[in-house]
């Protein structure tokens, strides 16, 4: 029996005035409850309660431990309502980290949507190109694209698979040609998204029979977001692989030209990343129902708009 257990009981007795009473509202046994009272005041050094065969009252000690005790075991008691709320009811403040590429074509939007749903929890988000040290820093979930994740003590949940296109500016392509195969690359200018879960010198390809890797040598330019790449590809520096949903705008428009149509790039997998299924959240299990809800039809949409594009 803990220490506050035992302040239970002395303000049990306290308030019922006696130890029999006490025993039966706690459904303790009367030694139990005596011996809880001698502990407690073996612990403090200090008699609580003067007892007779028919009475019992608080002793001047007693009556000042009596009201800390009320007011401690009430901040407990309240701690313990906030802890099991928070499992129950989001509440409070939601710390998100995003790969920038992914974050402001898809998180965003999701994260607009849980606001929406919970206006009174506030939520920051964190946008990088790196996969961060979750526990270090503090972070509630992280979603990253990569084609595998690396290991770690953290949950995964894959969310989907964003597929990769090969593009240039029809400008870039006046000048330098069109690659008619995977291997043709080489002869060009090629602009690469470096990030800790992309490899840095090599694209690969899956064609109709067989995967194509290539090595691309040093980039001509080399950035580790995706807001960075696209006007960069867009302006005519050179050729990238860019997501469905970033490079779609620019296929629309003519902007961007897309390569290489018999071969598809290696797509990368969605992930959203938590520390425990154990205890969860209430806010991390409401942003994570949501993710799933919004994040796989988000993708689907860019896959469709693709698929109209090149029919």
């Amino acid at each position: 029996m803990d220490t506050f257990q035992r302040m239970r009981i002395f303000v049990k007795v306290a308030n019922d005035g006696g130890f029999a009473s006490a025993a039966r509202s706690l459904n303790f046994s009367l030694p139990v409850v005596s011996r809880a009272i001698n502990q407690l005041e073996t612990h403090l050094g200090s008699r609580l309660l003067n007892r007779t065969t028919r009475h019992v009252a608080l002793t001047e000690a007693g009556e000042r431990f009596l009201q800390r005790c009320q007011e401690i075991l009430s901040s407990l008691d309240d701690a313990e309502a906030e802890a099991r709320s928070a499992k129950a009811h989001p509440t409070g403040r939601l710390r998100i980290h995003a790969v920038s590429s992914f974050g402001h074509q898809l998180v965003v939007p999701a994260i607009l949507k849980y606001q929406h749903r919970f206006p009174e929890l506030r939520v920051d988000v964190t946008m990088t190109g790196t996969i961060p040290n979750m526990l270090e820093d503090g972070y509630d979930a992280s979603i990253v694209l990569a084609p595998e994740l690396p290991s770690s003590g953290l949950i995964s949940l894959r969310l989907g698979t964003i597929r990769g296109v090969v593009c240039a500016s029809p400008r870039y392509l006046a000048t330098h040609g069109v690659p008619g195969a995977p291997e043709d690359l080489r002869e060009h200018q090629c602009l690469q998204l470096s990030t800790s879960v992309f490899p840095f010198d090599k694209w690969v390809f899956k064609g109709p029979d067989e995967t194509f890797p290539v090595n691309i040598g040093l980039a001509r330019l080399t950035v580790n977001a995706m807001e960075a790449l696209e006007p960069a590809v867009t302006r005519g520096l050179g050729v990238a692989i860019l997501p469905a949903g970033v490079a779609l705008p620019g296929l629309r428009s003519g902007a961007l030209i897309r390569l290489l149509r018999g071969y598809e790039a290696l797509p990368v997998n969605v992930y959203v990343l938590y520390p425990s299924r154990r205890f969860l959240d209430a806010k991390i299990r409401a942003f994570i129902d949501l993710l799933r809800e919004e994040v796989p039809s988000m993708l689907e949409a860019d896959e469709r708009a693709l698929a109209t594009l090149d029919g």
